[in-house]
């Protein structure tokens, strides 16, 4: 797979809907051509602490952000046409789809792709875990910055460029 767009959310708390980021990166002929990452207004409007201790933001982070259904205005025709890839596209994928119900907007059936899985198959026992972290410095990429989005994203796609 060449052409793709990898896809990461953070949640706020432990409702798939609360997504309070979001990372994109989109993958041309096997090289990236384009990124995006955005905070987001999370709905249900609240942190759990849990979430917090995993990826850092806060309330106050996202208090000003736009809400979701305008950030997807600005993702939409950047991955038109594209298959999502996600590192355990399970979460990610429920996270849209919950989003798009909460605001009552037409889901256009998204293709997913895992590379969480997929790592499975390429490494099997050979990985400890099969973590973001692990698998992207398998693949030869340092993730330094992980449950950041944009970070995340950017990790899945450089495994997906390799093993997918």
């Amino acid at each position: 797979m060449t052409d793709f767009a990898a896809i990461d959310f953070e949640t706020a708390n432990e409702q798939p809907c609360s997504v309070c980021s979001v990372g994109v990166v989109i993958v041309r002929e096997g090289q990236i051509v384009d990124s995006f990452y955005s905070l987001i207004h999370p709905e249900p409007e609240y942190y759990q602490w849990f979430c917090m201790r995993v990826h850092g933001l806060r309330p106050a982070d996202t208090e000003n952000a736009p809400l979701f259904p305008e950030v997807w205005s600005k993702i939409a025709p950047k991955i038109e046409g594209l298959p999502l890839v996600a590192h355990n596209s399970r979460f990610d994928e429920g996270c849209l789809k919950s989003v798009f119900r909460v605001y009552r907007m037409d889901y256009p059936d998204y293709v997913f792709y895992d590379t969480l899985r997929a790592s499975r198959r390429y490494f099997g026992r050979t990985l400890a875990h099969h973590d973001l972290h692990t698998v992207s410095e398998a693949c030869g990429f340092e993730l330094k910055n992980h449950h950041h989005a944009l970070a995340d994203a950017e990790a899945c796609a450089r495994i997906a460029i390799k093993i997918l």
